[in-house]
C-alpha cells in the first residue's frame, strides 16, 4: 500500500469528495479516484459509502482512517525529526502571497531563498484574497493582519505602518490634506475586495482614532494596481509601507499627515495545521523577518518613518 494512496484517501475523508480532495492536491479526479480504489482493493473493505449526490465514511472507514492518520503523523514527524537532525531543508513551499508585496517586495527574497536551498521547491499564489487552506493548494500564507481563524497557525513577521501616499505630481497639482477631513476633498485610490468597496478609511491620532468615508474616480482589486495608480499621480492611497518602501526610498511618491497616519496592521505568516510547519517553513519564516526588519529600519534612515511608527500601537 503506498503512502500516497493513504493521504489522498484522507484528504477525501477531510472533504467528502473526491473532486474536492483531487482540486486540493492539485491533481486529477480519476487519479484520486484510483488511489481510493488501490487502497479499498488492498483492505478488501469499502471505506466510503458512495451515492450520486454525497460521499460520507462507511462504519470501515471510520475505525480505519483515524488510526491510518495518526501512524502517517508519527511517520512525517519521524522524517522531520532525521531531516532536522541532518540539517536538510527540502520539500515544496506552496505559498499565497497579496499582489503588490508579493511581486515587489516578496519574490527577490524568494528568489534569493530558493538559490540558498536548491532541495526547495515553490509554487505561489498570487492573489489579494484571503485563501481558502481546505480548497485552494496552499499550505502557507503571507498576509496582512491577525489570523482570525481559531484552527490555523500563525507567526507574527512584523508590526506594519501604513502610511498616506501621493506623488509629487498630484501634491502640486491638489495640495496636501492636513486633517482626516480633509480626504473628503481628494481623489482616493480605492481598493475593492469582492463586492465591497473598502472607501471608509481609519485614521490613528494617538488617543483616539478617526473614520472618514473618502471617494475616487478609481478602485480596483489588484493592490499592485493602486500602488501604480498612486506614482503615476492619479490620486491618494493609503498603503503599507513594505508595499511601498521602493518608491518612497526613491521619491516617487511622499509620505503625507505624519501625525495622523492610517491604522497600522501586521503581517503573518500563517499556516493551517502544524505538519505544515517544516524546517524549510521555518527557514522561511526567518527569512521573512530579517527581511522586513531591515526593510522597515531602512524606511527610518531614510526619514520616512520614525521610531515611534515601528513600535506597536497599544
Amino acid at each position: 500500500m503506498q503512502i500516497n494512496d493513504l493521504q489522498i484517501v484522507l484528504k477525501v475523508a477531510e472533504f467528502r469528495s473526491i473532486t474536492a480532495a483531487a482540486t486540493h492536491l492539485d491533481m486529477q479526479t480519476a487519479t484520486a479516484s484510483a488511489a481510493v480504489k488501490r487502497v479499498e482493493h488492498e483492505l478488501g473493505v469499502e471505506l466510503f459509502v458512495r451515492t450520486t449526490r454525497s460521499l460520507r465514511l462507511s462504519s470501515a472507514g471510520e475505525r480505519y482512517l483515524p488510526q491510518c492518520e495518526q501512524a502517517l503523523q508519527m511517520l512525517e514527524q519521524a522524517n522531520r525529526n532525521m531531516k532536522d537532525e541532518l540539517d536538510i531543508i527540502d520539500g515544496e513551499l506552496r505559498l499565497a502571497v497579496s499582489s503588490d508585496l508579493g511581486r515587489n517586495v516578496v519574490l527577490p527574497w524568494l528568489d534569493e531563498f530558493i538559490d540558498a536551498h536548491p532541495g526547495v521547491t515553490l509554487r505561489t499564489n498570487i492573489s489579494d484574497s484571503n485563501v481558502d487552506f481546505y480548497r485552494d493548494a496552499i499550505d502557507i500564507a503571507l498576509r496582512y493582519g491577525s489570523p482570525g481563524e481559531s484552527n490555523v497557525y500563525g507567526f507574527k513577521i512584523c508590526h506594519v505602518p501604513r502610511l498616506l501616499c501621493a506623488a509629487p505630481e498630484y501634491i502640486e497639482k491638489y495640495g496636501v490634506p492636513s486633517h482626516p477631513q480633509d480626504m473628503t476633498e481628494h481623489n482616493a485610490l480605492l481598493f475593492q475586495l469582492s463586492d465591497m468597496l473598502h472607501d471608509v478609511w481609519e485614521f490613528d491620532g494617538g488617543d483616539c482614532k478617526q473614520k472618514v468615508r473618502v471617494s475616487g474616480n478609481r478602485a480596483s482589486n489588484d493592490a499592485d494596481l493602486v500602488r501604480r495608480w498612486c506614482v503615476a499621480g492619479k490620486g491618494i492611497a493609503a498603503k503599507s509601507s513594505l508595499d511601498m518602501a521602493a518608491d518612497l526610498m526613491a521619491g516617487r511618491v511622499v509620505n503625507l499627515m505624519r501625525e495622523t497616519p492610517p491604522v497600522s496592521t501586521e503581517l503573518w505568516l500563517v499556516f493551517p495545521s502544524r505538519q505544515s510547519i517544516t524546517p524549510a517553513a521555518r527557514l522561511l519564516r526567518d527569512m521573512l523577518r530579517e527581511k522586513c526588519t531591515a526593510l522597515l529600519t531602512g524606511l527610518m534612515e531614510e526619514g520616512v518613518l520614525s521610531a515611534d511608527d515601528l513600535a506597536p500601537s497599544v
